[in-house]
């Protein structure tokens, strides 16, 4: 069984702009100007998104691939609601992560609506995001 390690390197630049490298790329994570960032890159909670979006759509390339499928396009729109007084420390009754989140899914494909969506069943149970999302995964903390 193989495994892949995969790993990032983060550090805070200022204010609320933060620089992650990983392999050749680097990307930037900030907050919008109104919440005191400096809009420089899309927020921690977008980029989780943005990570389960694109599983779902690489998934659905490479199931399409194996399959022989006949998908043209893959287009997936994610929303979530989430209490942002929890994260301003202002409510500590709520979990701090969202209340839900909506995945809709989108294919150009020469496919009925119960191909898709059993296509869909198959993306998701085989995405690593969508599982992490799902299922409880620990955490642990190494504080230096």
């Amino acid at each position: 069984m193989p495994i892949k390690n995969v790993s990032v390197e983060t550090s805070l630049v200022e204010g609320f702009k933060i620089e992650s490298r990983m392999r050749q790329h680097v990307v930037y994570t900030d907050q919008p100007i109104e919440s005191g960032g400096t809009d420089s890159g899309p927020t921690p909670l977008e980029y989780l998104f943005v990570s389960l979006a694109g599983c779902i759509v690489t998934l659905g390339r490479i199931i399409a691939t194996q399959r022989n499928l006949p998908v043209h396009k893959i287009e997936v729109h994610v929303e979530g609601d989430v209490e942002t007084d929890v994260l301003m420390g202002i409510n500590k009754e709520a979990r701090p992560g969202f209340s839900s989140i909506r995945v809709h899914v989108k294919f150009d494909a020469d496919m009925s609506q119960k191909e898709k969506e059993n296509l869909v069943h198959e993306i998701d149970s085989r995405c690593p995001i969508s599982d992490n999302l799902l299922n409880l995964t620990p955490v642990e903390f190494l504080v230096e």
